[in-house]
């Protein structure tokens, strides 16, 4: 195989449900050149309330099905899901060491560089805020700020069904729950959105928190760093191709990437093979 096809080779992305399309937005604006495939797992959604080894076990499925040359051939795989990241990108990275992986993990550390009061919110499924990973991301940050850590139940499957009703109630709960935020001391003046669903909750949390309060999400930080990671760049200069695969309802994440990423034209495919 020559080497521009190689370069045409898509990046793979792949996320519990829909959230993950706030990365591949950011990544094809970082990337517009490239190809991407992109597996929503709905079928098996949520993953930040399911245990550690059933996402593993599902991380591992979709990196295979991606990675396969009877398949999709990737050249890199990016893990647009906190949980999924937190849970299973170490066992990833070991099985497949040829492959660039990039993970997500919430933006503690652009918010701690952005904040002037020093306390900082930070919105993430329960699985995140209880996985090592996270841990030692928050460690590794002591004494540069107070992070107040509110786990999110239901919000990221409120978001994933569009149910509008639910995820406002839902955003107004957690926040309320946070503290109280604004830009004087003592105040909370950054929210990290530390799961990839929250980013489209982002007008419901600018009305509670208010317009001065910094809100973080980890989506222009992670295409940057799968620009440096590839190893080969598509040397078209025509705009990339996307296509999408869902293991639940392709019509949903078709509907979310036309409300979400103004593609209207773009059918996701039922993804059979690995609902089992």
């Amino acid at each position: 195989m020559t080497a521009p096809d190689q370069s045409a080779r898509p990046i793979g992305v792949f996320d519990s449900g829909v959230g993950g399309l706030s990365v591949l937005k950011a990544l094809r604006a970082e990337l517009p050149t490239e190809n991407f495939v992109y597996v929503a797992d709905s079928g098996f959604a949520p993953y930040g309330e399911r245990d550690e080894a059933f996402v593993i076990e599902r991380a591992r499925t979709l990196t295979q099905h991606l990675q396969s040359q009877a398949h999709l051939n990737i050249k890199a795989l990016v893990v647009a899901c906190n949980t999924a990241t937190a849970a299973a990108v170490h066992v990833l990275r070991q099985e497949h060491p040829q492959l660039p992986i990039i993970g997500v993990e919430p933006a503690l550390k652009p918010a701690a560089a952005l904040s002037h009061t020093k306390r900082i919110g930070v919105l993430a499924t329960r699985s995140t805020l209880n996985s090592q990973k996270f841990k030692t991301l928050l460690h590794g940050l002591t004494g540069q700020a107070e992070f107040i850590c509110q786990p999110c139940d239901g919000l990221a499957d409120a978001i994933e069904r569009d149910d509008t009703p639910k995820i406002r109630a839902l955003c107004a709960q957690y926040t309320g729950s946070t503290g109280q935020f604004g830009i004087k001391n003592g105040l909370i003046d950054c929210l990290v959105l530390g799961c990839t669903h929250y980013p489209f909750a982002s007008d419901h949390f600018r009305q509670l928190v208010g317009p001065e309060v910094h809100l973080v999400d980890n989506g222009e930080p992670v295409a940057r760093h799968t620009r440096r990671m590839l190893h080969q760049l598509n040397a078209s200069s025509q705009p990339g191709s996307l296509r999408l695969l869902s293991t639940g309802q392709p019509g949903a994440l078709s509907l979310a990437v036309e409300r979400w990423l103004g593609e209207r034209a773009c059918q996701a495919e039922r993804l059979d093979s690995i609902t089992r």
